[in-house]
């Protein structure tokens, strides 16, 4: 397939720039936990109208405090059912959603930006002061945040994050198997569509803007999804956030490791 995709890159590179783009803006549905789904049936369900997607939003419990999920690129809300089933045992309202074209919510092409104006509005629609994401969820969230400082935040806890959106696109350029001038064009495309400079387009700059009074990030070593380097980058331009660096969980086993769970009750507790 490779050799096929270096072939059209020369004959064809429009079609190459189009393969990748969907690429991106097309998340695979990932089948849920026998837990996950068991948390999922447990909610109170809610679809609403979000641009053209069917989006599938859940509220667990009714306790006196309430905070919003973010889940993973080409992950859903299911995803922190044991994160769910802590802090509803900890007085909280829980809240979450599958983005657009992930999880239950209908299928379609999407993007980070589509994903984070989602985002936005659920942040905006529940009022909540706390907030956890995971993975790529820590990216459309704290976009979200950056552009609209008139949402206050108490406490903001990442599970692990990306940094740079052009890191994105090299990951892509590597499943695809293009070569470095069509990347070039790819950017450039990605760029004209969505009037930014992918350059510029990171976590990191994003997140000094946000109006969040303490940030946390939980990353480990070894994650092989995520580099532990991208957190630190993240952190270290972001004056209200800590970083803590775990091992033995991987990028996955993070949102269902006892010990981390434990962190998560304790960061929003004091």
């Amino acid at each position: 397939m490779q050799f096929i995709i270096k072939i059209l890159s020369i004959i064809a590179p429009g079609w190459v720039v189009k393969k990748a783009i969907h690429t991106i803006n097309n998340p695979k549905v990932k089948k849920l936990r026998e837990h996950e789904t068991e948390v999922i049936q447990q909610a109170k369900e809610k679809t609403i109208k979000f641009n053209d997607f069917d989006i599938k939003t859940y509220r667990w419990g009714s306790g006196t405090k309430s905070i919003l999920l973010v889940h993973g690129w080409e992950g859903q809300a299911g995803n922190f059912a044991e994160i769910i089933d802590a802090l509803v045992d900890n007085d909280y309202t829980v809240y979450a959603f599958d983005a657009p074209s992930h999880g239950f919510s209908s299928s379609g092409e999407t993007s980070v930006f589509e994903f984070s104006e989602l985002t936005a509005k659920m942040l905006q629609d529940t009022g909540v002061k706390e907030i956890i994401s995971h993975s790529f969820g820590g990216v459309a969230t704290t976009i979200a945040l950056s552009q609209n400082p008139a949402i206050a935040i108490d406490k903001y806890l990442l599970l692990t994050t990306p940094d740079k959106f052009v890191d994105r696109i090299d990951t892509v350029a590597q499943q695809v198997g293009i070569s470095e001038k069509i990347k070039a064009r790819l950017i450039k495309t990605i760029e004209a569509h969505y009037q930014l400079d992918v350059t510029q387009t990171n976590v990191s700059a994003y997140a000094p803007k946000t109006n969040v009074k303490s940030a946390k990030i939980i990353h480990d070593i070894d994650d092989k999804v995520v580099p532990i380097e991208y957190s630190r980058n993240v952190c270290a331009h972001w004056p209200v956030c800590t970083l803590e660096e775990i091992s033995g969980t991987g990028h996955f086993r993070i949102l269902r490791t006892p010990e981390v769970i434990e962190k998560i009750i304790t960061f929003f507790k004091h």
